[in-house]
């Protein structure tokens, strides 16, 4: 037995066109081509398939019939395919990157990743997005090895013979803390109070910082490898340490955690910068994304309490 023929896309879109109008007619009329010239298109398409796709029989207006609605979903699979392919290939042809291969430090704000990630969708609906969250200088090591093209990084050191660009995007204040039960959350404490006990540290997967300690005072640590991860065992009171304020500002008012007066280990703040190779800088894509990270950081030093107002 033969099976189905091969279909043309301008059967298809001519059978789209008389579904979504709803009669030869006004599909000519759409179409700007006489309704015979429709009807035989569809004909055309019904011999091809094997299957009668509208009942002309019953009603006045063509309805389809049950392979009729089975073509359908396929046809318009098939017609946005197309039209996505045809959208991406504009673009390719405008400079319009493919991928945009990002990389966040995991202390950049939950909030402000999403907001600039959900108006790059919008905005660049054909670009796809490779997205990796890494700690320390992993980061930077993406994009100046060429994982990433682009990222957020927050620099702990001075690299001055690196191939990156720099662009100041904010900062993130980091707080110290611990359990309410935790030794070190009794009040003010001495110095050299706080190295006898455990402390929480992020491990660097990238080999930027090797041989270097940032904020580590304590002789016993525990060395972990995600943030939240750290977060859950503080939470637990299993050691202290330091933490973004965005991540626990909510802990500490709700009494799960409490913010410790250590003279080794104070508040500070930490710059976040938007990085990139000067010898592959980014595509429109990546230019965009970079510049939305900088409205944040400018809508955020003028108003502190919502720090993604951001213009789309």
């Amino acid at each position: 037995m033969q099976g189905p023929g091969t279909p043309t896309l301008d059967q298809l879109r001519v059978f789209l066109t008389v579904v979504e109008s709803g009669s030869f007619a006004a599909a000519g009329r759409r179409l700007n081509r006489a309704t015979s010239v429709v009807s035989y298109t569809v004909a055309n398409l019904e011999l091809q398939l094997g299957v009668s796709l509208f009942d002309r029989e019953s009603t006045r207006r063509p309805q389809l019939t049950e392979a009729g609605r089975a073509v359908l979903a396929e046809a318009r699979t098939i017609a946005h395919g197309i039209d996505g392919l045809r959208a991406r290939v504009s673009g390719l042809l405008g400079g319009l990157e493919a991928e945009v291969a990002f990389v966040s430090s995991v202390l950049l704000p939950g909030d402000r990743l999403v907001d600039a990630l959900t108006a790059f969708q919008v905005r660049f609906p054909t670009v796809a997005l490779r997205l990796n969250v890494e700690a320390l200088g992993t980061a930077q090591d993406f994009v100046a090895s060429g994982k990433a093209q682009i990222g957020i990084s927050v620099e702990f050191w001075n690299r001055e013979t690196d191939p990156l660009e720099r662009i100041a995007v904010g900062e993130v204040e980091m707080l110290t803390v611990a359990a309410p039960g935790h030794p070190l959350a009794r009040g003010e404490q001495p110095p050299g109070a706080a190295r006898e006990q455990i402390q929480l540290v992020i491990t660097d997967r990238s080999p930027l910082s090797h041989g270097q300690e940032f904020g580590v005072v304590a002789s016993r640590t525990w060395r972990l490898s995600d943030l939240s991860t750290k977060h859950t065992l503080l939470l637990a009171g299993i050691g202290w340490g330091s933490m973004p304020a965005h991540m626990v500002e909510a802990d500490i008012a709700a009494g799960r955690l409490v913010e410790l007066r250590l003279p080794e280990a104070t508040r500070r703040r930490l710059p976040l910068t938007a990085i990139y190779r000067t010898d592959h800088p980014p595509g429109p894509a990546g230019r965009w994304l970079i510049r939305r990270f900088v409205e944040q950081a400018e809508a955020q030093s003028l108003f502190p309490e919502t720090p993604t107002a951001a213009t789309a």
